[in-house]
């Protein structure tokens, strides 16, 4: 059986499950994760090989800044035969690349969306830590985009912005990851009068506008609940604009992926009014809004970046004009006071994560993607 290399720099955020998801239903492949540290416990049942665990902090830094692999680190990859490294985001493919080198062994690289559409227009632009990291990585980001053998775009957007990087065509493939529809399968309880938001409190995902609409929403229907789940630098800035706004809220931070699927199944509509960022950061697709409709949530959004590609418009939710809040609001109002629609939106989304996102036939697609890496290296090293 042949054997992967999954490459995160950080395994792995609750945020990024899909990438484990994905693993997880490889059949054709038997996998190990390698990385620099480890941010969750996610991965306690899965071998991971870990710089921090194996070498310590100054070998993870001279590996990040001066591409130095740790000796043992390096060791323990090799003694596993990797036939492919697939690393998730462009800069850790060019993290990884000095090891794809030594092993002689081809990587594949995913991009899943501020990996391509974020922009360091200038120093200005900078605004936090997280923004200083993605500036120093872009030049790994582009090695990356320049030497792997195949570069998948998880949405015909990321496609288009990979090639206006001036990413070779030949090499770049839309491929959709998938949600598992086990795992993601609605239970028969009473849905609450509730609109559901799962994300980074960043600046693409557009929350404010959410609370905006919210206002307008629950002076209508006081009933209506909002619930954000997750976290980040706007959380304190968002709890703020709640106050101001007179919106009935909980924000529960992070949860686990069992919690999520939770309140997924407590919710009556999905919110994640996505916008393009100052920056050009842009939602690459938005898992998150396949997971809702697989759980028989409509989702409503802005019609921006790869969300267009993730719901049907009429069909599956609703997606308003970029940062049109009134509009964005009567979207709500519609499918909160339509119960109808809510199933027949329900039921059309979920043929639909059928259709396209299934996680184990998807999955299989991208492990020939791997064997026609191989065969290629192969005969390019034969030749």
């Amino acid at each position: 059986m042949s054997r992967v290399l999954i490459y995160r720099d950080q395994l792995l955020p609750y945020s990024e499950t899909f990438i484990s998801a994905q693993a997880d239903s490889l059949s054709d492949y038997r996998f190990v994760y390698g990385g620099s540290s480890r941010v969750t416990s996610t991965l306690d049942n899965q071998q991971a090989i870990v710089i921090d665990e194996l070498s310590g902090q100054l070998w993870k830094g001279l590996y990040k800044w001066g591409s130095i692999a740790p000796p043992d680190w390096f060791a323990t990859i090799r003694s596993q035969y990797p036939d492919i490294v697939h690393a998730h985001f462009g800069s850790d493919g060019g993290l990884v690349w000095p090891v794809c080198q030594r092993l002689n062994i081809p990587l594949v690289v995913t991009c899943h969306g501020y990996d391509v559409t974020w922009q360091m227009r200038n120093w200005h632009s900078i605004r936090s830590w997280d923004d200083i990291f993605r500036t120093l990585l872009l030049p790994k980001r582009d090695l990356a985009l320049a030497k792997a053998s195949r570069v998948i775009a998880v949405s015909q957007f990321i496609r288009d912005q990979l090639l206006s990087l001036g990413t070779a065509e030949e090499k770049v493939v839309v491929h959709y990851i998938g949600v598992d529809r086990q795992r993601f399968s609605p239970k028969k309880i009473q849905r609450q009068p509730m609109v559901l938001f799962v994300g980074r409190l960043v600046e693409k995902k557009g929350v404010e506008y959410l609370l905006q609409a919210m206002a307008h929403v629950q002076r209508q229907q006081p009933d209506v609940e909002l619930v954000i789940i997750g976290d980040g630098p706007l959380r304190s800035q968002l709890q703020t604009l709640a106050e101001q706004l007179s919106v009935r809220v909980r924000f529960l931070g992070k949860q686990p992926p069992e919690q999520v699927r939770h309140w997924m199944n407590c919710a009556q509509v999905f919110c994640g009014p996505s916008i393009v960022a100052d920056s050009g950061d842009a939602e690459g697709f938005g898992m998150v809004f396949v997971e809702a409709q697989a759980m028989g949530l409509p989702v409503v959004s802005f019609a921006t970046g790869g969300v267009t590609e993730a719901v049907i418009h009429g069909q599956t939710g609703l997606l308003a004009p970029e940062k049109d809040t009134a509009q964005l609001t009567k979207a709500i109002q519609r499918l909160l006071t339509d119960e109808a629609l809510r199933q027949k939106f329900a039921r059309a989304g979920q043929a639909h994560v059928a259709k396209k996102f299934d996680l184990h036939k998807n999955t299989r697609q991208l492990e020939t993607i791997y064997d026609e890496v191989i065969a290629d290296s192969l005969a390019l090293a034969a030749s």
